[in-house]
């Protein structure tokens, strides 16, 4: 058996060694000065930031192209990026708009908004999938269903008919398409 093929490249362990945990140490110092919101999914952007700062560490760390010094500037200048977008959307409500979508209703006191559905693309099937996975055993339970600005499903619901959902709760909310 040829073990040169497991032995290959055995030169670059020190220096992908080394370069995964600067990289890393570079990720907690960068989060420790731009904070957890660094991480959050609260809006697509967020998302987006944090995809690909995943994507830089990965191909960083794991092909050494690009450079761990080239890496580590591409991460300050994304988490610095996220900064920005945040201040500027915390800042001025039309950035906000801009850059933020707002939640949409799919469902409202156990009724399906068939539009809201067509417009977000989201398929009966995943909306099953999501009342299962809130432990809803019927409709009438369902007092909302928010496609969120991430794209996850969020499923408020109750046994108690008598309970309505507080207006803050559903503020931002787009009712219909």
């Amino acid at each position: 058996m040829d073990t040169s093929y497991f032995f290959k490249n055995t030169d670059l362990i020190i220096e992908s060694l080394i370069g995964t945990i600067l990289i890393f140490i570079l990720i907690v110092i960068y989060t420790r000065i731009f904070g957890l919101k660094s991480f959050s999914k609260m809006t697509g952007f967020d998302f987006v930031i944090t995809v690909a700062i995943g994507s830089i560490l990965g191909i960083t760390i794991n092909s050494g192209n690009p450079s761990v010094l080239l890496g580590a500037a591409i991460l300050l200048i994304l988490y610095g990026l996220n900064y920005a977008v945040t201040v500027l959307r915390y800042k001025s409500e039309k950035a906000e708009d801009l850059i933020d979508n707002n939640p949409l209703l799919l469902m409202e006191n156990g009724e399906v908004i068939w539009e809201n559905m067509k417009v977000s693309k989201v398929t009966e099937a995943e909306l099953q999938s999501k009342l299962r996975e809130a432990n809803v055993i019927r409709l009438k339970q369902v007092k909302a269903v928010i496609l969120e600005t991430t794209g996850e499903i969020s499923v408020l619901h109750t046994n108690d008919e008598s309970i309505q959902v507080e207006d803050y709760i559903m503020d931002d909310v787009i009712r219909k398409k």
